[in-house]
């Protein structure tokens, strides 16, 4: 059939078209307005986190700039990390709990409630990395006669505010955690520096007047302040390692880094007492009463400076660990929508028309087929049947 008969079917069946399309449009549109279900989507975004550095241990042992990168890397999520929070059923069981959505989803279980939240879930991320989050609340079947529309529309914003909730809490609880470890392993050696630096400078004291010794050669008293200094290296190295292996995987070569560094200030350590010449004076060079002063003088010192380090540390990790500060930024907050996401009333009616004007023409394409192969098969049947 060429284009000219099928514009000619159009044509001649017009009216007829038009009137069942309208009529189409008019029933769609008032089945969608008065019976159809209706979802509400409000939409709350998120700015991404912001790379800054922290108060805790990455900034305060290393004192470099490469470890603090690591561990204050490890503690910043990223953008990607806030989507698979929010996927997760943790966020969901949050939102479930606080609502009691188990009975709003009449399910079994809050984790049957969680299942069917997150699949009413919507994510997207930008490539500016702001996340946007929406949870699709749907009405019943004629929404205007059962459901009161603006309990729905305040409710599709309560859901998606508390996304950010969940994801806010849950967030810094793994920061707080992080922290918790810290604080807490270093609370346990400041209380054992603090047990030992008592003891020594009271076998210091003794020794001093059992010996009537006072001071040290300066050799001896420079010696005591370096490997003080190294002795607290040790100390920071330790505490590093022991933050990076709850943080970072075996094998990483960053943990490996922080090992050999560990080992090689012990072995600078060690040098003071076995003896090397690029050192002044060490300690085993000492007379016997000078050496034993030397010692506890040197003890003391360490045990002093090591209890200042993690004196520091410790309330600085307490800060960490109990800052109320929000980590996630609120771009745009969730409020009550507008007007519905779905159904599209007016371009659901008009595509529906369009829909059944297709199907109308294609019956009416059908059908004149149909006549046309009829009019020619009884046409040859008549001229056979005249022969």
């Amino acid at each position: 059939m060429s284009y000219h008969e099928l514009l000619n079917i159009i044509i001649n069946n017009g009216k007829r078209f038009a009137k069942i399309t309208f009529l189409s449009i008019i029933i769609i549109y008032l089945f969608l307005t008065f019976f159809y279900p209706l979802t509400y989507n409000s939409t709350v975004s998120i700015l991404p986190p912001e790379g800054k550095k922290g108060l805790g241990l990455g900034n305060l042992l290393a004192g470099q700039e490469d470890l603090s990168g690591l561990l204050d890397g490890a503690s910043n999520a990223s953008s990607q990390l806030y989507m698979e929070i929010l996927k997760s059923r943790n966020a969901a069981l949050y939102v479930v709990k606080k609502h009691n959505l188990k009975k709003y989803f009449n399910t079994s279980t809050d984790f049957a409630a969680a299942q069917r939240l997150s699949n009413r879930l919507n994510l997207n991320l930008t490539k500016e990395g702001i996340i946007t989050i929406s949870v699709e609340v749907n009405s019943s079947f004629m929404p205007l006669v059962f459901d009161n529309l603006d309990s729905l529309k305040k409710f599709s914003a309560a859901l998606s505010n508390s996304y950010v909730e969940a994801l806010d809490l849950i967030n810094r609880e793994k920061i707080s955690s992080k922290a918790k470890r810290a604080r807490e392993y270093i609370e346990k050696e400041l209380l054992n520096t603090k047990g030992h630096l008592d003891s020594v400078e009271t076998l210091l004291s003794s020794f001093q007047k059992t010996n009537k010794t006072v001071s040290l050669p300066e050799q001896i008293k420079a010696s005591i302040e370096s490997a003080a200094q190294l002795k607290t290296e040790i100390v920071k190295a330790e505490i590093d390692l022991n933050t990076a292996q709850n943080n970072l995987k075996e094998g990483n070569p960053a943990l490996q880094g922080i090992r050999d560094k560990l080992q090689t200030l012990k072995n600078e350590y060690n040098k003071f007492n076995m003896g090397n010449e690029d050192y002044l004076l060490t300690f085993k060079d000492v007379p016997d009463i000078g050496k034993q002063l030397a010692s506890l003088m040197r003890e003391v010192k360490v045990q002093n400076e090591l209890y200042v380090l993690l004196q520091q540390q410790y309330y600085k990790e307490k800060i960490q660990e109990n800052r109320d500060i929000p980590t996630i930024e609120v771009l745009d907050e969730a409020i009550p929508p507008l007007s519905p996401s779905s159904p599209r009333t007016v371009f659901s009616s008009i595509l529906g028309g369009l829909f059944v004007l297709f199907v109308l023409i294609s019956v009416q394409l059908i059908n004149e087929k149909k006549s046309i192969l009829t009019r020619f098969n009884y046409s040859r049947n008549k001229k056979v049947s005249n022969v």
